[in-house]
């Protein structure tokens, strides 16, 4: 096992502030250490928030992001610090999710990406979204995501 070269981080370990908007969150990376190993890793986000940007509201959503590195890894701190960069920015649950996505995707190149978003209902309407950047790699252990429908008083 090799050791994880942390010397271009500049959060970790380090006290940082919130980033103020998703645009100016700084997500960071390190080497995968296991490149050229197809696996999944997944990080699980319960309690996102954001705002509507219509009402200023706060809309939240339990998001599952699931990704088979390449090179690279995201650095769990960076990833924290740019989902908590949403809490006091007005978008709508699509742009969220999707940008969130895409963010990871331009950062980590990796071999393949998806994220669900299974946003809670204000109004009476869930919605949820669902984006990955093609089918998985073949052989790799791919969990059910494990949050089940809105179901309300069902």
């Amino acid at each position: 096992m090799s050791k994880t070269d942390v010397s271009g981080l500049s959060q970790l370990g380090q006290q940082v502030d919130a980033p103020t908007s998703p645009e100016t969150a700084v997500m960071e990376r390190v080497p995968n250490g296991n490149a050229g190993t197809d696996y999944v890793v997944r990080f699980t986000a319960p309690e996102f928030t954001s705002l509507c940007p219509m009402t200023g509201q706060p809309d939240f959503a339990h998001i599952v992001i699931d990704y088979v590195p390449g090179e690279f890894l995201v650095e769990s701190k960076s990833l924290k610090l740019f989902l908590f960069s949403f809490r006091n920015h007005g978008a709508f649950h699509e742009d969220c999710s999707v940008y969130i996505a895409k963010r990871l995707v331009e950062l980590l190149n990796p071999k393949w990406l998806r994220i669900g978003a299974y946003w809670y209902p204000r109004g009476g309407i869930p919605i949820d979204v669902f984006w990955q950047t093609g089918e998985a790699p073949k052989g790799v252990w791919l969990p059910d995501q494990g949050v089940p429908t809105y179901r309300g008083r069902g």
